[in-house]
């Protein structure tokens, strides 16, 4: 039986550093992503594609907000769901290409998900998840003043608006993912996945948050009972005292060694930290398989085990 692999693409999946935040330059960025995405589905792995939407939510935030004196601004959580539906369409249009150039005539589909977040979770009072473009610690501080947004300096790299990220406790489009399964490569969970909140009648309220598109990815790789999570990013391997001189890359990370890094601070809490906790939960979830995080160029070598950063139980 073919194993089941769910990806979760980084932000460097969906735009290029140094590119211009458009749609057409994304559209293209996606479109490389996505000949390796059809490279692993051409191998025989069944797939499913999970990935975020900081920047893309964040410019749609402001694009909404500056359009306020002609059009009412747009609630967080509808900006989400446009910024998974744009994204997705790029992502089905080009797998499908990709695909197609294989000579693997498959279907690709993107569905927008709700995803239950639970209204106590203590992510809403200390917002962690960034979102839009880098700004300088001046235009942070303006922001801050003005709009009441906190800001919050990101891995050296900037400062960025940072909105709650609260942990996925349900997907509410779930059976409709495993109905697909069989049938298409799904694109789901976009962006985390448009939080919401159960209301006692049982109605569901969207929310002003963000949830980590990795943590969405692995609830979904539990849902679907995946072989593999497969988080895709930036880097080749996770690495300890990252930036450093002795910084000391890991092929390797069992679930002791991972929490004791873990402790120790070794990860960005925006940028690897919730790479790692995500693998660290499937597999405690599910001791015999196995999460990887890699680079999207390396993921083919990765799953067969030449490269990247593998999170077992033991």
């Amino acid at each position: 039986m073919p194993e089941r692999i769910v990806i979760a693409l980084g932000g460097n999946a969906l735009q290029s550093k140094g590119a211009e935040p458009t749609a057409q330059a994304q559209l293209e960025t996606v479109k490389r992503t996505c000949e390796s995405i059809a490279r692993i589905s051409q191998r025989g792995y069944e797939v499913a594609v999970v990935h975020g939407n900081g920047p893309q939510v964040g410019r749609i935030v402001l694009a909404s907000e500056a359009a306020k004196d002609v059009v009412p601004p747009m609630p967080f959580d509808v900006c989400g769901a446009m910024s998974q539906g744009y994204i997705g369409y790029h992502i089905q249009q080009s797998l499908k290409y990709a695909l197609s150039r294989r000579r693997k005539d498959y279907p690709v589909v993107s569905l927008t998900t709700q995803v239950v977040v639970d209204r106590a979770d203590p992510a809403f009072q200390n917002p962690t998840k960034p979102i839009g473009p880098f700004y300088s610690r001046e235009e942070a501080e303006r922001l801050e003043r003005e709009k009441g947004y906190v800001m919050r300096e990101d891995a050296g790299r900037g400062w960025r608006r940072v909105v709650a990220s609260p942990q996925p406790r349900r997907i509410v489009e779930i059976g409709a993912v495993r109905l697909l399964w069989d049938h298409a490569i799904v694109i789901t969970c976009g962006g985390g996945g448009v939080p919401v909140v159960e209301n006692p009648d049982g109605t569901l309220e969207g929310v002003a948050a963000v949830i980590d598109k990795d943590f969405a990815a692995e609830l979904l790789a539990e849902e679907v009972a995946a072989d593999v999570l497969l988080i895709l990013t930036e880097v080749e391997k996770v690495a300890i005292r990252f930036g450093q001189p002795d910084q000391q890359d890991l092929g390797q990370l069992t679930l002791e060694e991972a929490a004791r890094y873990v402790r120790e601070g070794q990860f960005g809490v925006g940028s690897m930290l919730p790479k790692v906790e995500a693998a660290m939960k499937f597999v405690r979830a599910n001791p015999s398989k196995r999460a990887i995080i890699t680079s999207l160029d390396k993921a083919l070598e990765a799953l067969d085990g030449k490269t990247g950063t593998v999170v077992t139980f033991a």
